[in-house]
């Protein structure tokens, strides 16, 4: 028998089957939203803020160095500084790494923000990850379990989740897709990316992409065995209709009401011709695709300006790490840069990075997109000010460590203006100092440009709650 305990762990095996054939990874994370509890759609009234219809969220995963990248310190002892030198750009006043030259040519779009204090107790990956996805500070299960704190059906929903919650459905796709992975490598999910308790039916649809074949994305919605025609696949529904109708008195009306959400986003996407197309990046020119550069991060930029064309509110890219330079900056691949910082930057990821950038800023704007589209660079921390990791040598491991307490984050388009810096860090990028800022300010930006005002929801008892109560827009960005 079904009792409230029950309704507390979240969905049924057959609802998490469901979904995670759609490819909706967070349905295990979250719970369904019983009726009521969160109103969507067209009804929701929306403010005066920026002029986004669509964002993309370029998540750097690693934790990317704010000092090597767009918060140089030339002048700092050299211990902190490194090697690299800013160089200035086409807007006067933004100065960016000399790793950068094809950004510093878009410069006039960009808004660098270099004021954002994330501190957590932690100071690792989940809680990084959790801050900068939701606007919410940890909870101090991020202390005591570290790695072992994966998301929760209680946890305070992606901002992604939020928005595309707050949009009426799109009537092919989804409201919100991430590609091209799902971080991090299970168990070891990072919590943060879900939709957790505003409702498992919000979760983003993963598209999963491949370093070793970067036009290459797998939707598992998209999927089918060769046999299994949009007739035979109608027909199976109709099949399913008649299962469920012998028996839907044996599930909780929640899971139903999911089930039956997910089902026909399933059912939408397997049959629509439109939507197949809209994945397959084989019709991009050449020389547009050589503009976003020839890697799956690359690749992943120009699919989320493909699915912004198609009207996709939030869209993210997670950057996917590269395992053959594992060993050579002692992380996973990625911007986690334990070891060997500034060869990792200089001779991988900046170059990757610039390339990938700034061929999405240029195209959006030679296709008057960008004024629509807000564009967010962001990671789940910082690095540290004083090189060297004992964990890689020390200083002769010419490492960063991790930092939280300060970072930095690069917004474009949307209402944004660009060509100006926010904030500022202390001499040596350590904490920040002029116009201070948390993840919370970031998020809530971001629901200002997209112009989501109501953040109103209910629990499962019926009482209100605010989705994001602390922070506020960075008005002066707009």
């Amino acid at each position: 028998m079904n009792n409230r305990a029950d309704r507390a762990e979240g969905p049924s095996r057959r609802t998490f089957l469901v979904a995670s054939g759609l490819g909706f990874a967070g349905l295990g994370f979250g719970r369904p939203a019983p009726a009521g509890e969160v109103e969507v759609g067209p009804g929701r009234p929306l403010a005066s803020g920026g002029s986004a219809k669509s964002t993309i969220l370029f998540f750097l995963c690693g934790g990317a160095s704010h000092l090597d990248t767009w918060d140089l310190k030339p002048d700092a002892p050299a211990e902190f500084r490194g090697p690299f030198r800013p160089i200035e750009t086409i807007a006067p006043g933004v100065r960016l790494s000399e790793h950068l030259p094809l950004l510093a040519g878009q410069a006039r779009h960009l808004a660098v923000v270099n004021s954002v204090g994330a501190s957590v107790s932690t100071n690792d990956h989940h809680a990084g990850y959790y801050y900068n996805l939701t606007g919410h500070q940890p909870d101090p299960s991020f202390l005591t379990l570290g790695n072992d704190r994966t998301p929760r059906p209680d946890d305070w929903p992606f901002m992604g989740t939020v928005v595309a919650s707050r949009r009426p459905p799109h009537p092919q796709l989804v409201n919100a897709i991430t590609l091209p992975h799902t971080p991090s490598r299970a168990p070891y999910t990072r919590p943060g990316q879900f939709a957790a308790k505003l409702g498992v039916e919000h979760d983003p649809l993963y598209l999963m992409g491949d370093r070793a074949a970067p036009l290459s994305f797998q939707v598992p919605a998209l999927t089918l065995q060769a046999e299994v025609g949009p007739d035979r696949l109608l027909a199976r529904r109709d099949l399913l209709g008649a299962i469920d109708g012998a028996r839907h008195d044996l599930d909780r009306a929640s899971d139903v009401r999911t089930y039956s959400t997910l089902e026909q986003k399933a059912l939408a996407l397997l049959s629509s011709s439109r939507t197949t197309r809209a994945f397959d990046l084989a019709d991009e020119p050449e020389t547009v695709r050589a503009r976003y550069g020839d890697t799956v991060n690359g690749m992943s930029l120009l699919m989320a300006r493909r699915l912004v064309e198609a009207g996709v509110p939030f869209v993210t890219v997670f950057w996917m790490e590269d395992q053959e330079i594992a060993g050579k900056c002692k992380s996973a691949g990625g911007w986690d840069t334990h070891g060997n910082n500034f060869n990792c930057l200089k001779e991988n990821l900046l170059p990757e990075f610039d390339r990938a950038f700034s061929g999405l800023i240029g195209d959006l704007d030679d296709r008057g997109l960008l004024d629509e589209t807000l564009l967010l660079v962001s990671s789940e921390m910082g690095r540290a000010p004083r090189i060297g990791d004992p964990r890689s040598g020390g200083e002769s491991g010419a490492g960063r460590d991790h930092w939280t307490h300060c970072q930095s984050v690069l917004l474009a388009g949307g209402g944004i203006r660009g060509g100006q810096t926010f904030g500022s860090s202390d001499r040596v990028g350590a904490y920040p100092a002029d116009r201070p800022l948390t993840p919370a300010d970031v998020t809530h930006t971001v629901y200002h440009a997209m112009g989501v005002a109501d953040l109103e929801a209910t629990d499962l008892q019926g009482r209100p709650f605010n989705l994001l109560a602390e922070g506020a827009p960075i008005r002066d960005l707009f």
